[in-house]
């Protein structure tokens, strides 16, 4: 999103009232929280690979256990209930369904989703299911990953599978978790599985991830049987802010890359002139079959908002040091094909324990820019929160940062509603401590603490204050 002036404002308000409607929700992803890697005929994905792959990892960390959730699921959704919470936004890990990625099926995968699935609506909780959140199949990513458009196609596939095992009881089905990272991450700096660092795959990864969207809308549309289920996308937009007058040029390039790569196809049926010169020196997008983009163009009922923090950017001058601070390991690679001339700068805090900072004014930005744009598209926040240093003291978690940075955020959201987004709701991003990528587990985003040693649960005061949110639907005083 590009740079608007939103001037002095306090996110420290309290007492104002969420509608009857809005939906409050966590969020999880399999790998993260799930464990249980090799069991029950579950097959090895990308960050399995990666994972046991040295020197990927803060301390060697994987996902082999992780929360244990797999086999915890039952205490896991009776802690979803004593939260209050309305909705509960997981992911299904496609190789524990399909091992490899495409075919057989694993019904002990299948099998297990239906027991969670039934186990929220036993308990009054909401199934939002999101199909992919980046652990991909290896053997996939041994024919070419994202790379190839063949996985579009097996992905279409795999959600058929699970469209129809769930498919008259999920409430909302997203198909894909921020594609960005899976593209740009994953292809193009090597920060995130599969850790290739190749330019051209970066841009052929965006389009086969936005062909799959569309190819599995189509097929969840023909095999669920719920009437009213709903079906969304996920997207983590970057809001981008500017430094000197080089920057307007800095903001267009990344928002062409990281937002309208795919708002454009996914919501107007085009990639944007701007990004295809941008890339020409990268490919001509010969990759883009006829077709494609009226595929891609699947109507949604909601997008997915994903937002942590802002980047501010402005073009390198080829001489100063010139410096890196996007918010992601920097291990190489750029994962800006065709904007590598662009600068990141270290921005004002506060910030949270991953460096990236606390700006509530930009999640206000981002929904009221989304609700211009596309004015008739209702809008979720899907991921919002925080990571900060959290220990358990005398049984209890004292989390006075994340919850001051939920007060904020929430204030945001309020004001936009009061703006006329069409708001529909928000997932705190994450019900539990877990598994945080390339930093394994050493930071918390939980509003739940975990003992990864005993697999302990312990409630932060941010879940509390959560909790009486969503009891009063109103803003603690």
């Amino acid at each position: 999103m590009t740079e608007t002036t939103t001037g002095s404002k306090d996110y420290r308000d309290s007492g104002l009232e969420f509608p009857a409607d809005f939906l409050f929700g966590s969020a999880t992803a399999s790998y993260q929280i799930e464990g249980a890697a090799t069991e029950d005929g579950r097959g090895p994905s990308i960050w399995d690979t990666f994972s046991h792959t040295p020197g990927k990892i803060v301390n060697g960390d994987t996902g082999d256990v992780a929360d244990d959730h797999y086999h915890r699921w039952e205490s896991d959704l009776d802690l979803m209930k004593e939260l209050g919470l309305e909705a509960y936004r997981f992911s299904i890990a496609w190789p524990r369904i399909q091992p490899d990625g495409s075919g057989r099926v694993n019904e002990a995968g299948l099998a297990f989703y239906s027991r969670l699935v039934d186990g929220l609506l036993e308990r009054g909780i909401r199934p939002v299911a999101t199909l992919y959140h980046w652990d991909l199949p290896q053997a996939l990513e041994d024919a070419g990953g994202w790379t190839n458009r063949e996985t579009a196609y097996r992905f279409a596939e795999y959600a058929a599978v699970v469209g129809e095992a769930l498919g008259d009881r999920v409430h909302t089905w997203t198909t894909l978790n921020e594609p960005w990272c899976s593209a740009y991450l994953g292809y193009g700096s090597g920060a995130h599985a599969p850790g290739r660092t190749e330019p051209l795959a970066a841009l052929q990864a965006v389009h086969h991830l936005n062909l799959a969207h569309g190819l599995a809308l189509q097929e969840l549309r023909r095999v669920v049987t719920k009437a009213d289920a709903e079906y969304s996308v996920t997207l983590n937009f970057h809001v981008i802010r500017g430094h000197d007058d080089s920057s307007p040029e800095a903001i267009r390039r990344i928002d062409a890359l990281a937002n309208r790569a795919f708002t454009g196809p996914m919501l107007r049926g085009e990639y944007p002139a701007d990004l295809l010169e941008d890339t020409a020196a990268i490919t001509d997008w010969s990759f883009v079959q006829p077709g494609d983009l009226d595929v891609i163009r699947q109507p949604i009922d909601v997008l997915g908002v994903n937002y942590y923090s802002t980047v501010t950017v402005k073009m390198w001058d080829g001489e100063s040091p010139r410096q890196n601070a996007d918010g992601h390991k920097d291990v190489g690679g750029s994962p800006w094909p065709g904007s590598t001339d662009v600068e990141f700068l270290v921005q004002e805090g506060p910030y949270t324990a991953m460096g990236w900072n606390i700006a509530p004014d930009g999640l206000e930005e981002l929904l009221v820019s989304l609700s211009e744009q596309f004015p008739e598209q209702p809008l979720m926040i899907t991921e919002n929160g925080a990571a900060f240093d959290d220990v358990v003291e005398d049984g209890r978690v004292h989390d006075p940062e994340r919850l001051d940075y939920l007060r904020r955020h929430f204030t945001a959201a309020h004001r936009a509603k009061q703006r006329g987004v069409d708001l529909r709701g928000y997932f705190v991003w994450s019900l539990l401590d877990n598994f945080e990528w390339g930093y394994g587990y050493t930071k918390r985003f939980g509003i739940v603490h975990v003992d990864y040693d005993t697999q302990v649960r312990t409630v932060k005061d941010s879940g509390r204050f959560y909790q009486e949110l969503i009891r009063t639907r109103r803003l603690p005083e």
